[in-house]
């Protein structure tokens, strides 16, 4: 197992507190875009993620009242333009691994979402796990606004399970900006809070989570994420064999042993 409250990021804000990770991108002039630099350490953070025994949920944080801008267009943009199809591809996969290791990291992400958060800053946003905004945030996966096609870092397959197939398809076909209010009437967003509480909400949804059995929280996000794939016999299936490892841990037996008590469980992931 492996402890990151003191790991120090290159290219990112990092805090550990009370087992919840903040993070948020620190180029607040420009609206927090990424760079490759950014875009690498992000993914093997969460690849480490993996095995941190003291994080058991991590929330994505505004600087500056904005989230995400995106790739940086002189620092990413400009670069690929003249880079080979090798080069492109091998780009492309490592901004997808990303994401990956955004969903396979076994910890519950929260984005707390203000101001822009476009291009890779809205597919982070979609690869949380839940997604709290301001009235004010603008949102936009606006691929198709540089030439590019909508199928960029998992657009076209999560995307669409979170809004839906035809309004997944209008925001990736044409780019435009998707409101706040749009989001949560959408289901993008579980609920809009104003700028001054998104922080505080963010942290308490996350002080929750990690109160929790956060073991039972990690097989929660695994089968989340694999029975996309499944049909609904195997997800039955699998949920089954989950839940039977569940029921060997210290947490499900320390929830009996509370509610014979009637109090109430400290559970300690395990």
């Amino acid at each position: 197992m492996t402890r990151m409250a003191n790991r120090k990021p290159k290219h990112f804000l990092w805090q550990v507190e009370g087992k919840v990770a903040r993070i948020r991108l620190d180029r607040p002039e420009r609206k927090n875009p990424l760079t490759f630099d950014s875009y690498a350490e992000l993914r093997d953070t969460f690849r480490d993620l993996v095995y941190a025994e003291d994080v058991d949920a991590v929330v994505f944080l505004p600087n500056g009242g904005n989230f995400c801008s995106g790739g940086d267009v002189h620092d990413i943009i400009g670069p690929l333009v003249k880079m080979d199809m090798k080069a492109l591809l091998a780009f492309t996969r490592m901004t997808g691994d990303f994401v990956k290791a955004m969903l396979n990291c076994g910890k519950p992400i929260i984005a707390a979402v203000d101001g822009v958060a476009v291009g890779a800053g809205a597919i982070i946003a979609m690869a949380s796990d839940i997604r709290i905004a301001t009235p004010e945030a603008k949102t936009a996966f606006l691929f198709t606004r540089v030439g590019l096609a909508g199928c960029d870092m998992g657009a076209c397959a999560i995307l669409p399970r979170i809004i839906g197939q035809g309004r997944a398809a209008e925001l990736l076909y044409t780019g435009r900006t998707m409101s706040a209010a749009e989001g949560e009437r959408w289901g993008f967003y579980n609920r809009l809070v104003d700028a001054t509480a998104l922080e505080a909400d963010a942290l308490d949804m996350a002080a929750r989570i990690v109160s929790g059995p956060t073991f039972a929280h990690g097989i929660t996000k695994t089968q989340l994420n694999q029975e996309w794939s499944m049909g609904l016999d195997q997800a039955i299936e699998a949920e089954a064999q989950a839940q039977a490892i569940c029921m060997q841990t210290g947490d499900f037996e320390r929830a009996y042993e509370a509610f014979v008590a009637k109090g109430k469980p400290v559970f300690e992931g395990n």
